[in-house]
């Protein structure tokens, strides 16, 4: 957050529209290159120094998490959908889909997600996103697991790093067949067994 943001006045025009530049360059250059692109490239092809940039993003997280905050309507989209879904079984398969999906969008992402959601440090920009889709994740765990579908030790964060996992395995270029194979192991293992056999 910029001084005058923090005294509560609207940013400049200027800083304004370098933030827009960066944050579109940055969305840029992480689908073509993934998240480990130069920085200084960004600020570059956005037409800014370097030292702007961390003015505004001081870190790649930070830089990473507001793309993603950018990118995140389509999800939010997607679990408008999910909430109406009538199965708490099929909404926590759809919801694990798409935050999978969410997690494929930039080559590397999983990674600093997973790294976020495993050390839970306030500083990282992208804790408390990590924080919200964890909590969402629990949510449908919580409705599946009340109509008998999922196991009673399962938690939002296991499925969370399990969709992480899966992406991160989809990023290295695996084909479908075995991609749900994968997800059907997982599922075995959070979901409740039938013993009606």
């Amino acid at each position: 957050m910029s001084a005058s943001e923090q005294r509560g006045r609207k940013p400049r025009a200027d800083v304004q529209r370098n933030r827009a530049a960066l944050l579109e360059t940055a969305q840029r250059h992480f689908l073509e290159y993934g998240v480990g692109t130069s920085l200084e490239a960004v600020a570059k092809e956005a037409g800014v120094g370097p030292g702007t940039l961390y003015r505004h993003f001081p870190t790649r997280e930070a830089l990473l998490a507001a793309v993603l905050q950018a990118r995140s309507e389509e999800l939010v989209a997607r679990q408008a959908d999910i909430e109406r879904l009538g199965d708490a079984a099929e909404a926590l398969e759809q919801w694990l889909r798409a935050m999978e999906e969410y997690f494929s969008a930039f080559s590397g992402l999983p990674d600093p997600l997973m790294a976020a959601a495993r050390a839970r440090e306030p500083e990282n920009p992208l804790t408390i996103p990590c924080g919200i889709l964890i909590t969402a994740t629990d949510q449908y765990v919580k409705a599946a697991q009340s109509a008998g579908h999922v196991r009673a030790s399962v938690r939002g964060h296991d499925l969370f790093l399990a969709a992480c996992s899966v992406a991160w395995i989809k990023g290295t270029g695996m084909e479908a067949a075995p991609l749900d194979r994968l997800r059907a192991i997982i599922a075995s293992g959070y979901r409740e067994r039938d013993t009606r056999a």
